[in-house]
């Protein structure tokens, strides 16, 4: 018999607004992995100018900017802000998901 699991999905919210869940940060990680916004979008199987929208939404309701031009390149990058919101959510979303399974095997332990 299959044993039974939880599974979570975080994501961050100002005023009721979505910063960054799992769409967000995929697209963030592969812009900083790939250097190219339209490269990202179409990997993830959306369009460049919604892709620029999302990063923009967020942006604005951050109030500073996620992604810049590196120097003396045509390449996209994130900015600093940018960089070190994407790890500490990945760090939180995983120390979190730890946690959620401590408490769900306390709740159901196996049989």
């Amino acid at each position: 018999m299959a044993r039974m699991g939880v599974k979570v999905q975080f994501w961050l919210e100002k005023d009721g607004e979505l910063i960054l869940g799992k769409g967000r940060k995929e697209l963030l990680s592969l812009l900083a992995e790939l250097g190219s916004l339209r490269r990202a979008a179409k990997q993830l199987g959306m369009s460049y100018r919604a892709a620029w929208g999302k990063i923009r939404e967020t942006e604005k309701l951050l109030g500073w900017p996620l992604v810049e031009n590196k120097e003396g390149s045509r390449r996209l990058g994130l900015t600093l802000q940018g960089a070190q919101l994407l790890n500490r959510f990945e760090l939180f979303e995983k120390e979190a998901t730890l946690e959620v399974k401590k408490v769900f095997r306390k709740h159901f332990p196996p049989e």
